[in-house]
């Protein structure tokens, strides 16, 4: 059926995918007609075409794709012309949603495939029915807040056919790990609701489809899912695309990573004097061992109650830098043994109901990983810990994801069909190799591709570096240099500015200093996140001028990438200062030692080539269509004093370059009066 639709809708029998792709794409194709607005563009033919050959000859293949291009046409046309059942994967739930609720359809009509889509998250997106039903068993769900939400979710529970807690949007954080389930907490075929359980139903429709779309982190789940004997997606896959590629590595360490936190074991003794107290009343002193527990979590905890708040805390030795190892190891023996005890105590008796069977699995899990943390650190990881205000926790991840592709790439002897693998971002190096990726991937051997925007950047877009910036070391000085400049940028366009920091602490100072210069005596409102939510942010942003009043935005962090801002909403965009990643990061620390253990440079070959992707992405928000037109500040002097600084611009689009502050001025009266 789907090979005869092919064969009709190309009128080629037998026909190259290659030529099937040159058709879709080509002046009066299919794509034309079913979008008049459509316009072929080299750049975008090029990729399509790249993609069909290493699907004929299942490659892998790493292509970059410079804004503008079409990347998501680019791949999905040949992906899903060539017969064979199609993986995708995006960074986040949101591209996930806007990649199967508008591009996949939208071109799945164009040209006319009758093929069944799906889409698949991880747990933490569907409503577990069981856990729902079971809430007011606990205590966290009498807060009224969460109070609230539950009864909306009840309320909703009837009417959804998905189960995604994304169609309730703004339901507050505390209620989500109430209503969804974990690995750990999951009762399997034992759940009442295992017949009509979402996740169930979700990667069943996966399973059936020919197209299904999925994030990074499911992709590296499914693995783990076939060691669970769950049947997997990717050995069905002929071809895998994985979008947003340049994330793929962290997430792969987040994934791969094993984290303990004093939460996660409150949580849990929460949970085990309820399953104990329905189930085994009686049959041992459970009340006593566990707020013993609870005690003993807490006394580790304050073993570091010394560090500061916030950050990772390195830990290379017995315990993490700065805290007592004696004292440290102590109380995590006092958990250890409460955990044994709790362990023992739960194996004589699970067999009287599968809840204690279920509960004593999650003790031993438990027990496991804190054993993993009172050995020492293996030599191809990194160990941190992260202190918060109420609680620690404790991360111990793999410091690259090459060994977990590898083996995702790597076919099976005799494996059908043959698999294709395509990764592809905006941003994948700074040298034509794209060596930045495919080495931190262990990709080596891959076919790689650049594909340059279409779009006119000396035309449409300027670079300002003002050469009179504070050093950046001197942190108050140069926000609030930031922050002026921004001000004066902001008058002149009447908002129109976005405002990208590199740190929480400079986004507060530039944000407060903001807010007082222009949030009352100028009609400007100045957005700061945290604020309010990234989704209200972003939408009041894009409206640009309401009832006279401008816009501008302080943002840090996620803001960076991700953020497609067109028209007249955003003429200048600056960014703080060069985005380095901090020195004292224990990962960024760990992966510096392995670079000069291999004889390398750490600042030149892994510092400097990160601080320019995160760069090119920041920058990469200003220019988003043909007709945007714009300047970029880069408050940093070092881009045009230290050796390294053509490196970095090399990196970026070629945007006029301009050093002087007459310059900046004549360029902020050119925008002033001009439309996007």
């Amino acid at each position: 059926m789907y090979a005869q639709v092919l064969a009709q809708r190309f009128m080629q029998t037998p026909s190259t995918l290659v030529q099937q792709v040159q058709a879709a794409f080509a002046p009066g194709g299919w794509l034309e007609r079913g979008q008049p607005q459509f316009r072929p563009r080299a750049g975008q033919l090029a990729m399509a075409e790249a993609v069909a050959q290493a699907i004929d000859e299942a490659q892998l293949l790493v292509v970059e794709a410079g804004t503008g291009v079409g990347k998501t046409f680019a791949y999905l046309v040949p992906a899903l012309l060539s017969g064979y059942k199609v993986v995708i994967s995006t960074a986040t739930k949101a591209l996930q949603d806007q990649l199967f609720e508008r591009d996949l359809p939208r071109l799945l009509e164009q040209l006319g495939l009758p093929l069944r889509a799906a889409r698949l998250k991880g747990r933490s997106s569907y409503v577990c029915q069981h856990r729902l039903a079971h809430i007011h068993q606990g205590q966290a769900a009498h807060d009224p807040q969460v109070l609230r939400a539950l009864a909306q979710v009840q309320q909703w529970l009837p009417s959804t056919t998905s189960g995604d807690l994304s169609e309730l949007p703004g339901l507050p954080e505390d209620l989500l790990p109430l209503v969804t389930s974990t690995r750990s907490n999951c009762v399997g075929h034992a759940c009442a609701f295992w017949q009509s359980c979402h996740i169930n139903h979700a990667r069943a429709q996966a399973l059936d489809a020919e197209v299904c779309v999925v994030n990074h982190h499911l992709l590296f789940a499914d693995q783990q899912l076939q060691e669970e004997g769950v049947p997997p997606l990717l050995p069905q896959a002929g071809v895998v695309v994985v979008d947003e590629a340049h994330q793929l590595n962290d997430t792969g360490v987040q994934f791969a990573g094993i984290t303990l936190s004093t939460r996660q074991l409150l949580g849990f003794a929460r949970d085990a004097m309820k399953v104990t107290t329905q189930h085994a009343r009686g049959l041992h002193p459970w009340l006593e061992a566990l707020v013993g527990m609870e005690q003993a979590v807490l006394q580790w905890s304050a073993e570091a109650a010394a560090l500061p708040v916030g950050t990772r805390h390195p830990w290379q030795g017995a315990a993490p830098d700065g805290v007592d190892a004696a004292a440290w190891q102590c109380q995590l023996q006092a958990v250890g043994r409460s955990l044994h005890w709790l362990w023992q105590a739960l194996g004589s008796v699970a067999e009287a109901a599968p809840p204690l069977q279920q509960l004593q699995e999650r003790t031993g899990q438990l027990l496991q990983t804190l054993a993993l943390f009172a050995r020492p650190t293996p030599v191809d990881a990194v160990r941190w810990l992260d202190r918060q205000i109420r609680h620690i926790a404790l991360t111990q991840a793999p410091l690259t994801v090459a060994a977990l592709l590898q083996a995702m790439v790597q076919p099976a002897p005799g494996a059908v069909p043959r698999q294709a693998w395509v990764f592809t971002s905006a941003t994948l190096g700074d040298t034509p190799d794209l060596h930045w990726f495919t080495h931190t991937c262990g990709l080596q051997g891959a076919r790689t591709l650049r594909v340059a925007s279409p779009f006119n950047y000396p035309e449409q877009a300027s670079l300002y570096v003002p050469p009179y910036a504070p050093p950046v070391y001197a942190q108050a000085e140069h926000s609030a240099f930031v922050a002026a400049l921004a001000s004066v940028g902001a008058q002149q366009l009447g908002g129109r500015t976005l405002v990208l920091t590199t740190t929480l602490k400079a986004l507060r100072a530039i944000g407060t200093q903001l807010q007082r210069q222009l949030g009352m005596l100028e009609p400007i409102d100045v957005l700061v996140q945290g604020q309010g939510s990234r989704h209200a942010l972003l939408e009041r942003f894009r409206a640009g001028t309401l009832r006279g009043r401008g816009c501008m935005l302080v943002a840090s962090a996620t803001f960076w990438e991700g953020v497609d801002i067109t028209g007249d909403a955003l003429q200048l965009l600056i960014i703080d200062k060069l985005p380095f990643a901090p020195p004292d990061d224990p990962l960024v620390q760990a992966r510096s030692r392995q670079q000069e253990g291999l004889g390398l440079n750490a600042f030149h070959d892994y510092l400097l080539p990160e601080a320019a992707m995160a760069l090119k992405q920041g920058v990469g928000r200003l220019i988003r269509s043909e007709t945007d037109r714009g300047m970029v500040v880069i408050a940093d002097a070092r881009l045009l004093e230290k050796g390294y600084g053509p490196r970095l611009l090399a990196a970026l689009p070629p945007m006029r370059l301009l050093i002087s502050p007459a310059a900046w001025q004549a360029e902020l009266e050119r925008l002033k009066h001009m439309k996007k």
